[in-house]
């Protein structure tokens, strides 16, 4: 069997203006500016707290946590006022379909998302039952460290070489290839094709009917097996 891991936010969902508001009560909550747009989601794609640890540095590394429980605190709010519908993007939904209908393929998410923002994707778009695995910063380190792919793979039983994290961001390259696993890398997302050619990437798409291609290059199926 293969196995074919999905990151969430700037992969399969367009969540940066969510993802922003987060950020700006997060930063409200400690009484400090909030940073430029593109520093800001710069840091998408790590564990929360990592995320507000890396953006405020060194000298008010003890307000993270505050702004972390206000993040998850105006998430939870607005998810129960109907908010917070993130888009997938183009071409998403299908190649989740297209792939979860082969018979050889297993299919997960790693995520820095925690696991109730996972399920609230997943039933917003009808994709509940689609993944087998769901790792999320709930239960593991933040990325890039190699544990949701490790955590995957052992829960499927998947090897390295037959297991492709598909992501937005160097964190989600570096993790994969810390795993043993092979990295396909989407340009849409938070992170430019150079980072992720730097971290190691295999391949880059620039759109989602792309991804086939891509992971058969990475795996080495021939065009029968597609």
């Amino acid at each position: 069997m293969y196995l074919v891991i999905f990151d969430c936010d700037g992969t399969l969902i367009d969540s940066q203006e969510t993802i922003l508001h987060g950020l700006e009560v997060g930063f409200a909550a400690a009484g400090l500016p909030m940073p430029g747009r593109k520093e800001a989601l710069s840091i998408v794609g790590l564990s929360l707290e990592q995320a507000f640890a890396r953006l405020v540095g060194p000298d008010h590394r003890g307000k993270v946590g505050m702004m972390s429980e206000a993040y998850r605190a105006s998430k939870r709010s607005r998810r129960a006022a109907g908010l917070d519908h993130d888009p997938l993007y183009p071409g998403a939904r299908e190649a989740i379909l297209r792939l979860g209908a082969r018979g050889d393929v297993l299919l997960g998410i790693a995520t820095g998302k925690a696991r109730r923002g996972v399920d609230h994707m997943l039933k917003l778009h009808d994709l509940e039952g689609r993944f087998i695995t769901i790792q999320t910063a709930d239960t593991s380190p933040s990325k890039p460290h190699p544990d949701m792919v490790l955590r995957a793979m052992g829960e499927t039983g998947a090897e390295p070489l037959r297991t492709v994290m598909i992501g937005d961001t160097s964190f989600d390259m570096e993790m994969a290839r810390a795993a043993g696993a092979l990295a396909v890398g989407v340009s849409w997302g938070y992170h430019t094709a150079d980072l992720l050619h730097g971290a190691g990437a295999h391949a880059v798409i620039d759109q989602f009917d792309e991804i086939d291609g891509a992971i058969a290059r990475c795996l080495g199926w021939t065009l029968e097996t597609l």
